[in-house]
Protein backbone atom coordinates (compact mmCIF):
# COMPACT_ATOMS: atom_id res chain seq x y z
CA UNK A 1 0.00 0.00 0.00
CA UNK A 2 1.31 3.40 -0.94
CA UNK A 3 0.48 6.47 1.12
CA UNK A 4 0.95 10.01 -0.17
CA UNK A 5 0.39 13.23 1.66
CA UNK A 6 -0.50 16.57 0.11
CA UNK A 7 -2.05 19.82 1.23
CA UNK A 8 -5.45 18.39 0.37
CA UNK A 9 -5.01 15.39 2.64
CA UNK A 10 -3.71 11.85 2.74
CA UNK A 11 -4.11 9.54 -0.24
CA UNK A 12 -3.66 5.79 -0.11
CA UNK A 13 -3.32 3.57 -3.12
CA UNK A 14 -2.73 -0.07 -3.96
CA UNK A 15 -1.61 0.55 -7.53
CA UNK A 16 1.31 -1.88 -7.39
CA UNK A 17 -0.90 -4.55 -5.80
CA UNK A 18 -3.48 -4.12 -8.57
CA UNK A 19 -0.84 -4.20 -11.32
CA UNK A 20 0.70 -7.37 -9.83
CA UNK A 21 -2.76 -8.95 -9.60
CA UNK A 22 -3.54 -8.08 -13.22
CA UNK A 23 -0.21 -9.53 -14.32
CA UNK A 24 -0.80 -12.72 -12.30
CA UNK A 25 -4.20 -13.25 -13.93
CA UNK A 26 -3.06 -12.36 -17.44
CA UNK A 27 -5.27 -9.29 -17.58
CA UNK A 28 -2.59 -6.59 -17.66
CA UNK A 29 -3.58 -5.61 -21.21
CA UNK A 30 -7.28 -5.13 -20.41
CA UNK A 31 -8.96 -1.78 -20.62
CA UNK A 32 -10.43 -0.17 -17.47
CA UNK A 33 -14.18 -0.20 -16.95
CA UNK A 34 -16.45 2.34 -15.30
CA UNK A 35 -18.42 -0.40 -13.56
CA UNK A 36 -16.81 -3.31 -11.69
CA UNK A 37 -19.24 -5.97 -12.97
CA UNK A 38 -22.08 -6.22 -15.44
CA UNK A 39 -25.15 -5.58 -13.24
CA UNK A 40 -27.24 -7.94 -15.38
CA UNK A 41 -24.83 -10.85 -15.10
CA UNK A 42 -26.37 -13.80 -13.28
CA UNK A 43 -24.06 -16.27 -11.60
CA UNK A 44 -25.20 -19.57 -10.17
CA UNK A 45 -23.64 -22.72 -8.79
CA UNK A 46 -25.36 -25.02 -11.29
CA UNK A 47 -23.21 -23.87 -14.17
CA UNK A 48 -22.36 -26.06 -17.15
CA UNK A 49 -18.79 -24.80 -17.56
CA UNK A 50 -15.75 -26.80 -16.59
CA UNK A 51 -14.58 -26.55 -13.01
CA UNK A 52 -11.42 -24.60 -12.27
CA UNK A 53 -8.66 -25.10 -9.73
CA UNK A 54 -10.37 -24.42 -6.42
CA UNK A 55 -7.27 -23.18 -4.58
CA UNK A 56 -6.38 -20.71 -7.34
CA UNK A 57 -9.92 -19.33 -7.37
CA UNK A 58 -9.96 -19.00 -3.58
CA UNK A 59 -6.59 -17.25 -3.61
CA UNK A 60 -7.78 -14.78 -6.27
CA UNK A 61 -11.02 -14.01 -4.42
CA UNK A 62 -9.05 -13.53 -1.19
CA UNK A 63 -6.80 -11.01 -2.92
CA UNK A 64 -9.85 -9.19 -4.25
CA UNK A 65 -11.35 -9.13 -0.74
CA UNK A 66 -8.16 -7.53 0.55
CA UNK A 67 -8.25 -5.01 -2.28
CA UNK A 68 -11.89 -4.14 -1.56
CA UNK A 69 -10.83 -2.57 1.77
CA UNK A 70 -9.47 0.38 -0.18
CA UNK A 71 -11.71 -0.05 -3.23
CA UNK A 72 -15.31 -0.12 -1.98
CA UNK A 73 -16.52 0.12 -5.59
CA UNK A 74 -15.65 -3.57 -6.15
CA UNK A 75 -17.20 -4.89 -2.91
CA UNK A 76 -20.48 -6.04 -4.49
CA UNK A 77 -18.74 -7.85 -7.35
CA UNK A 78 -16.33 -9.55 -4.92
CA UNK A 79 -19.24 -10.66 -2.73
CA UNK A 80 -20.93 -12.17 -5.79
CA UNK A 81 -17.94 -14.28 -6.87
CA UNK A 82 -17.07 -15.25 -3.29
CA UNK A 83 -20.31 -17.26 -3.11
CA UNK A 84 -18.79 -19.92 -5.36
CA UNK A 85 -15.52 -20.60 -3.54
CA UNK A 86 -16.63 -24.16 -2.70
CA UNK A 87 -17.13 -25.17 -6.34
CA UNK A 88 -15.84 -22.61 -8.86
CA UNK A 89 -16.35 -22.98 -12.61
CA UNK A 90 -15.01 -21.16 -15.66
CA UNK A 91 -18.05 -18.87 -15.66
CA UNK A 92 -17.12 -17.61 -12.20
CA UNK A 93 -13.43 -17.21 -13.05
CA UNK A 94 -14.28 -15.29 -16.25
CA UNK A 95 -16.44 -12.74 -14.43
CA UNK A 96 -14.99 -9.36 -15.29
CA UNK A 97 -14.43 -6.71 -12.68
Amino acid sequence: MEVARSRKGIYESQRKYVLDLLKETGMSGCRPSDIPMDPNQKLNSATKGASVEKERYQRLVGKLMYLSHTRPDITFAVSMVSQFMHSPHEEHMDTRF
